[in-house]
């Protein structure tokens, strides 16, 4: 069976020293306590499209129980009032084809850690609908009108100094773009053709006429957002066009997953292409055993039976026991970093 203690971590050498001698300081400190999760749907307008499905979690102190949160079932209070202000604010991308509650578990070990929490469905390239999947420019530009959205919605509980940003699989290329980054889509033509099987050149062979190889594209139009202070990407999509330069801009510390055994994006051509391209050494987990979708919330009974090619793992991989790790460290990481 999986243990949680044989993730492969590793921190850039000339800050060890440094990271060490925080973690020692913080355990002097007193931990923030627990809070439970409370738990809501919103709305987002959004002036170029229908408006946007939004998930938020946050703390409470009201009672939480089961509670139905999609095809999800999760111990939450609904609709609850929050506890707190001046919270540090993260918000979450899915991946393609996902939804808002994709990272739910995250969600929760974020909120009871006192984070604010929002994750949206991105338009188009949702679990219903896939038409703009091959948009990169939609993405980055929704999650940054999700950051104004929480920011002049809940005004008194978000503090707009401490925000950060995760991102999965596609939500990853997200969070990396609205950080900063840019993807020369030049790349995608040679990379495609070299490997036509790849899960990413068959999808933008779906949604473009060409075939997937386009040629002489023009920069996407992505406006950086300089409120995102830290990130996390997992399995981040795209990471090839991000070599060279295109990560440069991005000087907010990172948090990089990858998955060893990554069936749908496989290394090297993307986390580790990341990794390469960023101009400080990100905080790098590599997950033995893991696959793609091992980054994605548990499976419930529901998704089981739904969508069982999200929730299969490699024998003796236990998703739940990673997921306690996963999300203890990306919390710690926010803590560090806002």
């Amino acid at each position: 069976m999986f243990k949680p203690a044989a993730i492969k971590s590793t921190f850039p050498s000339s800050a060890a020293a440094l990271f060490a001698l925080a973690l020692s300081c913080l355990s002097l400190l007193p931990a923030p306590a627990s809070a439970a999760v409370g738990f809501r749907w919103l709305s987002m307008p959004d002036g170029q499209d229908a408006a946007v499905e939004v998930a938020m979690w946050y703390p409470t102190d009201a009672a939480a129980q089961p509670t139905q949160v999609g095809p999800l079932t999760r111990t939450v209070a609904l609709n609850a009032p929050l506890r707190g202000g001046r919270l540090p604010l993260i918000v979450i991308s899915h991946g393609n084809g996902g939804n808002a509650v994709g990272h739910a578990d995250t969600a929760e070990a974020l909120a009871e850690a006192g984070f604010v929490v929002a994750a949206l469905t991105h338009t188009g390239d949702n679990v219903k609908d896939q038409s703009r999947a091959a948009d990169v420019a939609n993405r980055p530009r929704q999650l940054s009108l999700l950051i104004s959205y929480m920011i002049a919605t809940w005004a008194d509980a978000v503090d707009p100094a401490r925000i950060g940003a995760f991102g999965f699989s596609a939500g990853g290329y997200t969070v990396l773009a609205a950080a900063g980054g840019r993807p020369d889509l030049n790349r995608i033509g040679p990379h495609c053709a070299a490997h036509p099987e790849f899960y990413d050149c068959r999808l933008i062979a779906a949604h473009l006429p060409d075939g997937g190889l386009p040629r002489a594209i023009a920069p996407p139009r992505i406006t950086p957002d300089a409120r995102i202070r830290a990130i996390v990407a997992a399995a981040p999509a795209l990471g090839f066009a991000f070599a060279d330069d295109g990560l440069a801009a991005v000087r907010v510390p990172v948090q990089l997953w990858r998955a060893e055994d990554d069936e749908i994006l496989p290394h090297p051509y993307y986390a580790e292409a990341v990794r390469l391209a960023l101009p400080q050494p990100p905080e790098t987990h590599v997950v033995p055993h893991a696959r793609h979708f091992d980054f994605l919330v548990p499976c419930s009974a529901i998704l089981e039976k739904t969508a069982p090619q999200i929730c299969q793992s490699e024998e003796g991989f236990d998703r739940s026991t990673f997921h306690q790790r996963f999300d203890a460290e990306i919390v710690a990481f926010f803590r560090k970093t806002l």
